[in-house]
């Protein structure tokens, strides 16, 4: 195990991330943010938190969106999926939508992210912010616009972004 963020480490990143959005976005007027459920929305409550205390708008559209039923694995293996509940109280049409999720690996994710996007509205744009992106075992081709850190893996290694105690592990 090796750890790739303590607690200091990851505060740190959590406010260059709202930044960066802060400076993109303005007060957020014509963006809203959403957490990709489950957790994605771990890191988008921090956010979301954080963009308010920058921004100075407590009124920050956003959104926790579940995706289990646009997934391309849900056939797959004998474990039941149990769907989230989607909190999507705004339409996203002709804004842009910030997708937010922890962990970027192989981009599946992300694509259903989409497909279930599209019954809020049509976007003016899609972003993506991932606190790690695991960019060299991509399968689809899907980028981020905001990384909190990009690191190297294979494929039998796991990233563990354990809220409770502040900290993104390495496992092996």
């Amino acid at each position: 195990m090796k750890i790739l963020l303590d607690a200091p480490q990851l505060n740190i990143t959590l406010h260059r991330l709202a930044h960066q959005l802060a400076e993109q976005h303005g007060d957020f007027s014509e963006a809203v943010l959403v957490g990709i459920q489950p957790r994605g929305v771990a890191l988008s409550d921090r956010l979301i938190s954080l963009l308010h205390e920058i921004t100075g708008n407590p009124a920050i559209a956003y959104g926790k969106l579940d995706i289990t039923f646009h997934r391309d694995d849900l056939h797959v293996g004998a474990a039941l999926h149990r769907p989230s509940i989607n909190d999507m109280p705004f339409s996203v049409e002709r804004r842009c939508v910030v997708l937010v999720d922890d962990v970027l690996h192989t981009g599946r994710t992300i694509r259903a992210a989409m497909d279930a996007l599209l019954a809020y509205g049509r976007p003016a744009r899609v972003e993506l912010l991932t606190l790690i992106d695991r960019k060299f075992s991509r399968e689809l081709p899907v980028q981020p616009d905001y990384t909190g850190r990009s690191i190297d893996t294979i494929m039998t290694q796991k990233v563990v972004v354990d809220w409770e105690s502040d900290q993104v592990r390495l496992i092996d």
